[in-house]
C-alpha cells in the first residue's frame, strides 16, 4: 500500500478565496475542500491546486531569494510517522517541528537537494489568520 495518497500544488496568497475563483474559471475546476485558511480545487483531469492564506505574503521575487517560498508541493498521507521515516531514509530532512502540546497534522521537510515540501493528514483546520 502506498504511504502517499496524493499530491497537491499549494500557492500561498493573501486571499485564497479570490485566487481560487480565478483558477476555478481558468481550469474549469471544482472546489473540493475549504476552510478559513485554504481552498482546494480539482480540475477534470485530476490536477489539484490549493490556495493557502498567508497574511504576510508579498509578490514573488523570483529569481531573487527574498520571498521565494510562494509555492510548494504537498503530499496527503495516512501515517505521518511512517512517511517521515521513509523521507529520512531517502535522504530528506525535517524542516520544522510541531508543538508537542497539540496534534501535528502537517509537517515540513526538505528533499535531498533542499526543496521544501509538506505532508499532511486531511485538510488543515486552523483558525483564519489575520
Amino acid at each position: 500500500m502506498a504511504l502517499v495518497t496524493t499530491g497537491v500544488v499549494v500557492l500561498d496568497c493573501a486571499e485564497p478565496e479570490k485566487l481560487a475563483a480565478f483558477y476555478k474559471e481558468l481550469l474549469e475546476a471544482d472546489e473540493v475542500g475549504s476552510n478559513a485558511n485554504r481552498v482546494e480545487i480539482r480540475a477534470a483531469d485530476g490536477f489539484r491546486l490549493a490556495l493557502r492564506r498567508d497574511v504576510n505574503v508579498t509578490a514573488p521575487s523570483w529569481p531573487r531569494p527574498e520571498n521565494s517560498l510562494q509555492a510548494h508541493v504537498e503530499f496527503v498521507v495516512e501515517d505521518l510517522d511512517a512517511v517521515e521515516r521513509l523521507i529520512v531514509s531517502l535522504g530528506g530532512r525535517p524542516t520544522e517541528t510541531g508543538d508537542p502540546a497539540r496534534p501535528n497534522d502537517v509537517r515540513g521537510y526538505a528533499d535531498p537537494a533542499g526543496h521544501s515540501f509538506t505532508v499532511r493528514r486531511g485538510l488543515p483546520t486552523a483558525p483564519k489568520q489575520g
